[in-house]
């Protein structure tokens, strides 16, 4: 994955990512249109496809609402890089296939519109602009198949004969 990087800070809630008020939108691209209205109300319009936000710490702490992850994935975006990550934004992401991906302290080397590549093969994320590399945290071997699949949907139409074989 190749983009370049749209810079949040720390604790960015869910309320941040999709206010409240959109709730009751479905479509992928209609919560795309609203994405990251709380700190940005113009950031859906300037985002594009393969680009990367990239966060400090707790990244999408608050409500449990899977319109955060299907917004940011509905925008084009193609991961998420954090410090860290709120628990159930980090699951419902890989739910749905949307790459989060922790690196320690990435908030204080990448600036806002630096070209990031992550090789999440090699473990590597690099800042084309600086030419500084950062190890990636790794993920555990079911949580790529379900993110390499497009999300757990997908993962379990095409393994279900496995699962049901034990």
């Amino acid at each position: 994955m190749k983009g370049k990087a749209w810079k949040f800070g720390d604790d960015v809630d869910t309320d941040i990512i999709i206010p409240g008020r959109y709730l009751v939108l479905r479509d992928e691209k209609e919560l795309a249109a609203c994405v990251m209205e709380g700190c940005d109300p113009e950031f859906s319009k300037k985002v594009k496809k393969g680009d990367i936000i990239v966060a400090g710490k707790n990244f999408g702490c608050g409500s449990s609402r899977e319109h955060a992850p299907i917004a940011i994935k509905g925008a084009g975006i193609s991961a998420v890089v954090a410090e860290s990550f709120a628990r159930i934004f980090y699951r419902n992401s890989i739910n749905i296939g949307l790459p989060l991906i922790e690196v320690k302290e990435i908030s204080q080397h990448i600036s806002e519109g630096d070209i990031v590549d992550i090789n999440i093969d090699e473990g590597i994320l690099k800042d084309l602009n600086s030419n500084e590399e950062f190890e990636i945290k790794p993920l555990p071997d079911f949580m790529l198949g379900i993110m390499e699949e497009g999300g757990l949907i997908n993962f379990l139409k095409n393994h279900l004969e496995e699962i049901k074989d034990g």
